[in-house]
């Protein structure tokens, strides 16, 4: 053994240094013990990537990198050899040495990150395939973070849609560790960019063969993949692949979305290089159009349902070509069949644009229907079919709309709730301006029903669109409302109020004073708390008026310069007077002053000034512009260093108006002088008389007031989520004593239900009661009548019964005795045995026992004279005689009282059956 490993050890000593003979050099190499590797740093850093010694490329990757950090911009040439043969990156991250390869993975991440969106583009196609086989599924941490950042940097600098189309195949490859691993760079991609950015339906439509995958790595990571998506998407992504789930795993995700649920919504971490500039270019353009673009994403959310996630499916083939004929059945139920029918194909997620003028106009006519299960199946089909087709719907909007509402009159809560959401979804497949006329005619309608249910529709336009209204629809709004505000019902009268209430909301407080100015206080307030409990999607942006000023400002300065020459002219002959210099040099004191208008044609003559004091930011410095022509010609020789302002211009030119030397400018500003802290910053306008402490005490009063400011705006927001909070608790309230209230009234019918119950109990037991004495009167009747048709016992009560044996001997001391027994019965039963059944008879003496019934005279009789003797003989031949008659009576009474027998057992069993069923 020893001396094979040693021959092993030695044959694998001499292939290894043959290797090094042939790798080293021919010329100038000495493989003396001191000698150090070859450099290899001179060769070109194209071939050192392909060389086939590791260290070396490891090298040429790290060199690489840091050339591409040192690089100016994206056109340098550094990047040029790498951009032209892209397959080096291939081999780089696919590098059969594990260190080599997280360092070639590195330098492809700083030859995206500064090579620009050429580089991502040219060098995608063939690397992101090794990337996912290699490097995601590494057994190297840092190999994995550094491949799932070359594919992040390969989204975010161009587009996600190529990287997930070569991702996806990958979900088919025979490793499960290369499942799991493209898997788990899905999830991390989604997480970064989410569903707005990156289009979750091809993921969606892969994801559940994965499900049923036999490697346990690959279903969670499923699993993960399914929750992340699920923060983004919510219930909207269940119709793409929940149907092909089995029970099992659909439990295993709702147990994992309700912890989701919880989460505040997701926001993007990571944008695309294109909405980086989106958003540098808004914020360079200024700081409104900045907020306004975050508000904007901050409302729209991850709005996705499953009409942006679906096919359109094509339904109109698989409608029934006799629709129309079952519509107009003369049976409710065929009709109610026919739209079920309708609504089981049309309920599908997208569908795809047709003509469905017939059909509309079909679901039209069906909600005149006199029958309401009818009008709800139509109103559900309008429903889907407005949600399937969206803005395809618009079109059919006229034609279904009037119906429908005109069939709110119903008072049926559940007709009223399926019309009123496929109003909904008619409106949501059109806009309020196209919904709005006919709106606002029906809530002039006569059936106080219609109207209530019309304005509770309108309420619900106002919160969902996106769209404020014109001024036009505004006033044609508000003027609704307010004659809604007169009505005889409470619930109208909030109605008017909250639809004000929203639409000051969208317009603004300003716009809605003049529709408010005629209205009580308590009006007022009502309006205003449902303003401030509203909650809307649209704002009223009013359209920039900057163009316009621009257009306006060459005349405004033309007019300035004549009124310059003009005051230049009047200077010339008359000089101003000494005491308008200081209030020329108090700026903030005078300030005010063109906020007010002046007497006659001073205001037309600074309406751009004025203008400008209306927009603070601009308009100052509109003022510092124009103030140069006018101060130029003004010939004061007091003020030769003065910046020329407006102000200097209005205090020169009040005196040669006519105001004299007391004008406004030479009378004491004391109330106005508080309204010095009010100049928006206008620290460069300062009039330079003042001094460093009056300076440092304007700033900070300035600062003073900003503060107060923001400080008003706290306790307004503060104020707005305590309203809100006071608003909820009132909704809360108001539906726990409304729960309150049908509990008591739940319990109150229980109570009457079990009242009705006890008092049928009591009728069903008199019943009985009365039926237990018919059943005794009967028996009495027919013992009375087997009594009057069978021989009077009174007249044979000296007889006995006599049983006669079969040669016709008797035996007289049993037949007394047997007599002396039947006389101890009651006539009842007597009556009875005596016409017992055949089969008791035969049980009780055989064909013997038939003989019975004669009777036979006693003995004293028997043994007396010739005159008892031929009595007892008239006698036997008397019931000789009458012997057939009295058999044909017998039969006839016994089928009576077998028929009466059986009356009276039905007549119990009955009896029985409703006790039972009563109990």
């Amino acid at each position: 053994m020893a001396s094979r490993i040693s021959g092993t050890w030695q044959r694998l000593t001499e292939h290894g240094s043959q290797k090094l003979r042939k790798a080293a050099p021919k010329k100038g190499w000495r493989p003396e013990m001191g000698d150090q590797e070859e450099d290899y740093s001179a060769l070109p850093l194209t071939d050192r990537f392909g060389h086939k010694v590791w260290k070396v490329r490891k090298q040429a990757y790290e060199d690489a990198a840091k050339e591409f950090e040192k690089t100016p911009d994206e056109s340098d040439p550094a990047f040029k050899p790498f951009l032209q043969d892209s397959g080096l990156w291939k081999g780089a991250v696919a590098d059969s040495n594990v260190a080599a390869q997280q360092e070639g993975i590195n330098s492809l991440c700083s030859f995206l990150k500064y090579g620009g969106t050429q580089a991502c583009t040219r060098t995608r196609g063939v690397a992101v395939t090794p990337i996912v086989e290699k490097g995601l599924s590494s057994t190297r941490a840092a190999t994995k973070a550094g491949s799932l950042e070359a594919l992040l940097l390969f989204i975010e600098l161009d587009k996600p849609d190529p990287i997930i189309e070569d991702l996806l195949p990958n979900l088919s490859h025979k490793q499960p560790k290369i499942i799991a691993a493209t898997l788990s760079a899905l999830t991390s991609i989604f997480h970064a960019y989410g569903t707005k950015t990156v289009d979750p339906k091809p993921v969606l439509k892969a994801l559940t063969k994965v499900f049923g995958h036999a490697d346990k790595n690959v279903r969670a990571e499923s699993q993960s993949l399914a929750v992340e998506l699920y923060r983004w998407l919510r219930e909207a992504m269940k119709p793409m692949f929940w149907a092909d789930l089995k029970p099992v795993q659909q439990q295993d995700l709702e147990a994992l979305f309700e912890k989701v649920k919880q989460e505040p919504s997701p926001k993007q971490e990571r944008l695309l290089r294109s909405q980086e500039a989106a958003k540098a270019k808004s914020s360079a353009s200024g700081p409104k159009e900045l907020e306004e673009a975050e508000d904007e994403e901050e409302e729209d959310g991850v709005v996705v349902d499953a009409f942006d996630l679906a096919e359109p499916q094509d339904v109109m083939s698989k409608v029934p070509e006799d629709l129309h004929d079952q519509l107009g059945s003369t049976k409710w139920k065929d009709r109610k069949d026919a739209l079920d029918a309708l609504y089981a194909i049309i309920n599908v997620p997208r569908i795809k644009d047709g003509h469905f003028d017939e059909i509309v106009r079909a679901l039209a006519k069906s909600m005149k229907d006199a029958n309401i299960a009818v009008v709800t199946v139509a109103a559900n089909c309008v429903d889907v079919l407005a949600k399937g087709l969206r803005h395809g719907f618009g079109k059919y909007r006229s034609i279904v709309m009037a119906p429908m509402m005109e069939r709110l009159k119903e008072k049926k809560q559940s007709v009223a709730d399926a019309i009123g959401q496929a109003l909904d979804s008619v409106f949501a497949s059109t806009s309020l301006a196209d919904c709005l006329e006919e709106t606002i005619e029906f809530l002039k309608h006569k059936n106080p029903q219609v109207k209530l249910e019309s304005l509770r529709f309108l309420i619900r336009c106002l919160k969902t669109t996106r769209e404020a209204p014109s001024k036009a629809e505004t006033k044609s709004i508000a003027d609704a409302a307010t004659k809604l505000l007169t009505e005889s019902t409470e619930v109208t009268r909030s109605g008017g109020a909250e639809i004000l209430g929203t639409l000051m909301k969208i317009m603004g407080e300003r716009q809605m004073n003049p529709y408010l100015d005629g209205l009580d206080d308590i009006r007022k307030t009502k309006i205003k708390e449902y303003f401030d409990a509203a909650e809307v999607k649209a704002k009223d942006k009013p359209k920039p008026a900057a163009p316009p000023p621009k257009a306006a400002a060459a005349p405004a300065t033309q007019k300035k310069k004549m009124f310059g020459q003009k005051a230049a002219a009047a200077s010339a002959t008359k000089k101003p007077p000494p005491p308008f210099v200081p209030p020329n040099e108090d700026s903030p004191a005078s300030a005010p002053l063109h906020s007010k208008p002046t007497s006659r044609s001073i205001p037309s003559k600074l309406g751009a000034p004025r203008s400008g004091l209306a927009a603070p930011t601009g308009g100052l410095k509109l003022q510092k512009k124009l103030g140069g022509p006018s101060g130029v010609s003004a010939p004061s020789p007091k003020r030769p260093v003065q910046t020329p302002t407006s102000d200097d211009e209005e205090a020169a030119r009040a005196p040669k108006l006519g105001l004299g030397g007391r004008g406004l400018a030479g009378r004491p500003l004391g109330k106005p002088a508080a309204a010095s802290v009010a100049p928006e910053p206008a620290s460069a306008l300062v009039s330079p008389g003042l001094g460093p402490a009056e300076r440092a005490e304007l700033e900070a009063l300035r600062a003073d007031k900003d503060r107060l400011l923001r400080t008003n705006d706290d306790l307004r927001t503060e104020k707005s989520k305590l309203n809100s909070q006071i608003h909820e608790l009132q909704n809360q309230n108001a539906q726990l004593i409304e729960d309150h209230t049908r509990d008591v009234l739940s319990i109150k019918a229980k109570e009457t239900q079990l009242v009705r119950a006890r008092t049928d109990a009591e009728v069903a037991e008199q019943t009985c009661q009365r039926q237990q004495k018919e059943i005794d009167r009967l028996k009495r009747e027919l013992g009375r009548a087997i009594r009057s048709s069978s021989p009077a016992p009174s007249d044979h009560s000296d007889r006995i019964y006599r049983d006669l044996g079969p040669n016709g001997g008797g035996r007289p001391d049993n037949n007394s005795e047997q007599a002396s027994r039947q006389g101890s019965r009651p006539p009842m039963s007597r009556a009875i045995s005596s016409f017992s059944s055949p089969s008791e008879e035969k049980e009780n003496g055989g064909p013997d026992s038939m003989q019975r019934g004669k009777l036979s005279p006693p003995r004293s009789i028997s043994t007396g004279g010739k005159a008892a003797s031929a009595i007892t003989s008239r006698e036997q031949s008397t019931d000789r005689a009458a012997e057939p008659n009295a058999n044909g009576d017998g039969a006839e009474i016994w089928r009576r009282a077998a028929e009466v027998t059986s009356q009276l057992k039905a007549r119990i069993e009955q009896m029985k059956a409703r006790q039972g069923l009563k109990s």
